[in-house]
């Protein structure tokens, strides 16, 4: 294979009991496949009785992506590498994760997910992850954003992204709702809250069929809720966090992803410590956001492994 063509990297997520052998096992199979390690992370959450977690990357040129010349037949095509990864994976099934109990996933190299972003009327969140999306920083692409004002559509639709709009009137809730699922279904992959300003019902988090990522505008779990720089002020407070977290039923409980503080003082008020949360809140985001796109997530319960 020259040096021009696409080397296939796959990304193999694990969860399950602990116990003796695992990894063993796994890079057993592995190696029986002609995959080639590059990067590994385990974790036990107790050694006894606890949950094993582990992150791999690996190359398989086995599983060259389409277009790509096989140097047996001469040609490789799209669904040539579609059966290739089937009878991985089915191996890998048989042989290793069924044995052991695992939760597991595979993730190939140039499977870009498809994002859609909730936002109201602040704006930095959006922004910056349509900027970051722009200079090629996640691997995702922005395929929709959903809003209950009109008022960021001029920024969006500038950087190529197609905007709806849903109002959300008193009462109608549910109908918004509906309407946002209609435009989401089988058209995205993961949902990211930049500062929507709504309560998502549980029925639609079960409906949704994806995971979807909040922002939070402050270091959870304090001052959960609303007006939390208020509160903060207030409280004499000396750090201003944020907090990305999953979306559950839970208002503000999800599994945390990612967080982050600041430093502050007597000098600044309430204004001034909205200022700093909106600088943390927009990185605390945008790392949350890769970090799950780089499949480095794995949830175990009310808590998060990150690699």
């Amino acid at each position: 294979m020259s040096k021009d063509s696409p080397r296939y990297t796959a990304r193999l997520l694990i969860g399950c009991a602990d116990q003796p052998g695992i990894v063993a096992a796994v890079s057993g199979f592995l190696f029986e496949q002609g995959a080639n390690i590059v990067s590994s992370h385990q974790y036990s959450s107790d050694s006894t009785s606890g949950r094993f977690f582990m992150r791999t990357e690996l190359f398989l040129n086995e599983l060259a992506g389409p277009g790509v010349a096989d140097e047996r037949s001469g040609a490789n095509t799209a669904q040539d590498t579609l059966d290739r990864r089937a009878r991985f994976q089915g191996l890998f099934a048989v042989e290793v994760a069924d044995r052991l109990g695992m939760d597991w996933q595979v993730r190939y190299r140039g499977e870009r997910r498809r994002i859609a972003i909730l936002v109201s009327r602040h704006d930095h969140c959006l922004v910056d992850l349509l900027w970051r999306c722009r200079r090629g920083e996640l691997d995702g692409d922005v395929v929709a954003v959903i809003s209950n004002h009109e008022d960021l559509r001029r920024e969006t639709e500038a950087a190529g992204v197609a905007y709806h709009y849903v109002p959300v009137p008193e009462g109608g809730k549910p109908q918004a709702e509906t309407a946002m699922l209609e435009l989401l279904t089988g058209k995205a992959d993961l949902l990211v809250l930049a500062r929507y300003m709504q309560i998502l019902s549980s029925d639609f988090l079960e409906r949704v069929g994806m995971p979807a990522i909040n922002i939070h505008h402050s270091f959870l779990p304090a001052f959960a809720g609303a007006d939390p720089y208020r509160r903060a002020h207030e409280r004499g407070v000396k750090l201003i966090g944020a907090t990305a977290h999953y979306v559950t039923a839970e208002l503000d409980d999800g599994p945390i992803i990612d967080q982050d503080v600041v430093r502050v003082d007597h000098r600044q008020n309430a204004s001034d410590l909205e200022r700093v949360g909106r600088d943390v809140e927009r990185l605390v985001l945008a790392r949350a956001v890769s970090l799950h796109l780089d499949d480095r997530v794995i949830v175990d319960g009310r808590r998060t492994v990150v690699f």
